[in-house]
């Protein structure tokens, strides 16, 4: 079972979401995180930290966890 992440606006972006599932300590570690790591949203590969990420997304970091958006 995914572990759910509530978010309480429409979106918020892949760079948030990482800070807000406790994957990284700061905001500032996204982009290095992205750049070592593979993640995947709904299925497809993506890297970019401005991605939005809404309610039912499901975001799979290999060896981090899988995690739904729920509002």
């Amino acid at each position: 079972m995914p572990e759910q992440i509530k978010i309480d606006t429409e979106f918020i972006t892949l760079g948030q979401f990482l800070k807000l599932a406790d994957v990284i300590s700061t905001g500032g570690m996204a982009k290095w995180f992205l750049s070592e790591h593979d993640v995947f949203i709904n299925g497809e590969q993506d890297q970019r930290r401005g991605r939005k990420l809404r309610t039912d997304d499901k975001i799979n970091i290999p060896g981090f966890g899988e995690f739904v958006i729920t509002e």
